[in-house]
């Protein structure tokens, strides 16, 4: 099974709707049964430490599915994404989310 980690920090109130989506993302594919570890990020040193860009940020077995630009430095903050039609998002554009979850799900999970 996948290891899927919603990393937040909880000074950033986007983290609930980001859950949300995800799971729904998950439902949406088929699989509900994964489950999905919550992190919360405490410190500027767990942040550095776990190269945390911002909240809510997701790891799909340690890889971000929608990085971040390379420059982009740890801290605690909220993220934000950018969604398909240009605008600002405190959370991933679903289509993202799902196209994300695709891409980076092992195959044996998706076919299952």
């Amino acid at each position: 099974m996948p290891t899927i980690e919603l990393l937040y920090w909880d000074g950033c109130p986007s983290h609930p709707e980001a859950l949300r989506d995800l799971r729904g993302a998950l439902d949406e594919l088929g699989h509900p049964e994964l489950e999905v570890a919550l992190v919360e990020i405490v410190t500027e040193e767990q942040a550095t430490e776990q190269a945390f860009v911002g909240s809510p940020t997701l790891r799909i077995d340690g890889v971000d599915p929608l990085p971040p630009p390379a420059d982009e430095p740890p801290s605690l903050t909220c993220r934000v994404y950018r969604l398909r039609d240009g605008r600002y998002s405190p959370t991933p554009d679903p289509a993202d989310l799902r196209d994300a979850l695709r891409r980076l799900l092992p195959t044996s999970i998706q076919e299952a």
